[in-house]
């Protein structure tokens, strides 16, 4: 689904990625762990196509496709989701005609019809269930008063709606309490197909207890240093990142 080859990329001038090599296939959740500053987040940004972040070197494919010829909307539309860390508000744009305007770019995209009123409210309230969003927070404003969890779980009902085959969570636990945790990553667990992957950038092990990533990577100066099962993560909660650092 996804490979990323070699991948460098600077923001105002500074080298933050030096040669990212990854690889997501059909199904996989990949954890991407790392100190802060160790360039997670850049990553998840330029593959989306964050405008501030130029890529210097390197390639990244998605389902065939060279990623880095496409806008950020196109990329979108091909499949690929990313939840922020700090979601914005929208003031005056409502959750109803945010989420049926972004489904049904993404439908002409693809050369189908729009949704009928109708049916998008059918689509709607089916998925607001799988995450737990109540209807009055759904009829608000975009993100507009929501505590940090509301945001967070705002986040998974659009990628519900959306239904992106690659997923980028970073740092969605972040400033989560246990039981707003626990409904987000069960709603992110009840979306996932053998189609569809993911990529959690996370600094803690309690939201992988939830999600259970196939494979774990440590990132450190802009390189994937580490790579291994859930373990990896268990081992990083317990020791910390001292010690990969040790064995560089």
């Amino acid at each position: 689904m996804l490979e990323i080859i070699d991948l460098h990329a600077s923001i105002n001038g500074k080298e933050i990625l030096k040669g990212i090599n990854l690889t997501v296939r059909d199904g996989e959740v990949h954890a991407l762990m790392g100190q802060n500053g160790a360039g997670k987040s850049t990553l998840s940004n330029v593959i989306v196509g964050h405008p501030s972040y130029e890529v210097t070197q390197g390639q990244i494919l998605f389902n065939g496709k060279n990623l880095l010829e496409m806008k950020p909307e196109e990329r979108a539309h091909e499949g690929i989701f990313l939840s922020f860390q700090q979601p914005v508000e929208i003031p005056g744009v409502s959750m109803v005609n945010f989420m049926r305007a972004a489904l049904n770019a993404k439908r002409k995209y693809w050369g189908q019809e729009p949704l009928s009123a109708g049916d998008f409210l059918k689509l709607m309230r089916e998925k607001r269930r799988i995450v737990e969003l109540d209807n009055k927070l759904a009829n608000r404003s975009v993100n507009e008063g929501f505590s940090g969890g509301e945001k967070k779980r705002n986040e998974i009902f659009q990628m519900a709606m959306l239904e992106p085959t690659l997923s980028i969570l970073d740092e969605t636990d972040s400033g989560l309490d246990v039981d707003a945790l626990r409904i987000v990553a069960e709603g992110f667990n009840k979306l996932r197909t053998p189609q569809t992957s993911a990529i959690v950038i996370t600094h803690y092990q309690r939201l992988l207890d939830y999600l259970k990533p196939d494979i774990v990577h440590v990132l450190m100066n802009g390189r994937i240093v580490k790579t291994d099962g859930p373990q990896l993560a268990a081992e990083i909660e317990k020791r910390g990142f001292d010690w990969i650092k040790e064995e560089q």
